[in-house]
């Protein structure tokens, strides 16, 4: 990761919700943008194109927009936050942050996320999202060193999560499901920017409603390590009154960043289509994000 970068001037605008600075040190002043002379421009993300079918795939830059909704940034300087900005994707200048900044070298975190609210970016190793919900979430750390003169910079940012996505071929789904729920241990919902994984150890819970045609279902974690894995993973099929209808639970389930484990099998065991499962897991690999790790159960 480029350690050092150098920005310039340029124009921001909110159209719809003005970002929010957090002024806590005087050597530090948020001019108007014409005033501007540091620009973040976070447009960009390396990532893998999202290809179920399988392929080749190769990294190419993707436009924010089309992976996030939202945007936190702060600043540090020696441990203490002195400015922090929140954008949204309906704001006219989303992934352009234009500051005025005062000369030093600062310690940036950006987190585009998909939250329903802002992420809090408590400091360089602690982040947390609304109601500890975990989205595709992506990050930079890095120093910034501003000078006197005019500068600008590119960011390029790296996905955070991994992805547990279950998949069903049950031949048909009983009727009165409703929705899924997963419950899961062994993740992280806390995210540590200078690390780039996850910091503390989270029970996290999902629900997932069920629609027409609908057979996969996603959720996401923060990896404390590049191998790790979910300890305990319960997935509940309820119905409209959160009785339960069938459950499953799956032990031991690597996670890794920027991949996907899916899970595809039967989930509702026989009936009257007969359907059985053998309860083997066999492991597959297909490119989607970096990979997918792929059991049957």
């Amino acid at each position: 990761m480029k350690k050092v970068l150098l920005f310039a001037l340029a124009l921001l605008t909110a159209a719809c919700e003005k970002p929010i600075l957090d002024i806590e040190d005087s050597s530090m002043v948020s001019g108007s943008a014409a005033d501007a002379n540091v620009i973040l421009r976070i447009s960009l993300f390396e990532l893998q194109p999202f290809s179920v079918g399988g392929g080749s795939a190769t990294r190419v830059a993707t436009d924010i927009t089309d992976f996030c909704t939202r945007l936190n940034i702060a600043l540090f300087q020696d441990g203490t936050k002195v400015k922090t900005i929140a954008q949204k994707e309906d704001d006219a200048s989303f992934g352009t942050v234009a500051l005025t900044l005062a000369a030093g070298t600062y310690q940036l975190v950006v987190i585009a996320h998909s939250g329903e609210g802002s992420a809090t970016i408590t400091s360089e190793e602690k982040v947390t999202f609304p109601n500890n919900k975990v989205t595709d979430t992506f990050y930079y750390y890095g120093d910034l060193v501003v000078s006197d003169s005019q500068q600008s910079y590119d960011l390029t940012l790296t996905r955070a999560v991994a992805m547990f996505r279950l998949v069903l071929t049950d031949e048909e789904m009983p009727a009165n499901v409703a929705k899924f729920k997963f419950y899961y241990v062994g993740g992280s919902s806390t995210f540590s920017p200078s690390s780039g994984y996850g910091c503390v150890n989270s029970k996290q819970t999902e629900i997932r409603a069920v629609a027409d045609g609908v057979t996969a279902f996603d959720i996401y974690t923060l990896p404390h390590t590049e191998d790790d894995v979910l300890t305990r993973l319960t997935v509940t099929a309820l119905d409209a009154n959160d009785n339960t209808v069938k459950e499953h639970t799956f032990e031991n389930v690597p996670v890794t960043r920027n991949q996907i484990t899916r899970y595809t099998g039967i989930f509702f065991g026989s009936g009257g289509s007969g359907q059985q499962s053998d309860g083997t897991f066999r492991l597959t690999a297909d490119p989607d994000w970096d990979s997918v790790n792929g059991y049957t159960f």
